[in-house]
């Protein structure tokens, strides 16, 4: 799923409200921490998570990762904070319109 910029603006202001759900450590990107948050992205749609300053990987080459293993898009990098996006798979449980 490819994104506009104006969506991808608008899921970053979204995104700064909320607080990370996972940080991304030492351990980097293990099958349960994948599987974890494709549980997550399918009951929030927008995810932020920290990454410790552990980690062996770059907050950007987590990003590319997670997107391409959850199936997400990407929409940003900021320091060591990544958010994701996926529209729910399920029509009833998705709560986030991009405009």
């Amino acid at each position: 799923m490819e994104i506009s910029s104006k969506q991808r603006a608008y899921l970053r202001g979204l995104a700064a409200s909320r607080s990370a759900i996972m940080q991304i450590g030492k351990d980097g990107l293990t099958d349960n921490l994948v599987r974890t948050l494709d549980d997550a992205l399918e009951a929030r749609e927008l995810i932020k998570i920290s990454v410790l300053e552990a980690a062996e990987e770059t907050p950007g080459e987590l990003l590319e990762r997670l997107a391409e293993a959850l199936s997400a898009v990407p929409v940003s990098v900021i320091g060591r904070k990544l958010v994701l996006y996926r529209q729910a798979r399920d029509p009833k449980k998705r709560k986030i319109e991009l405009p």
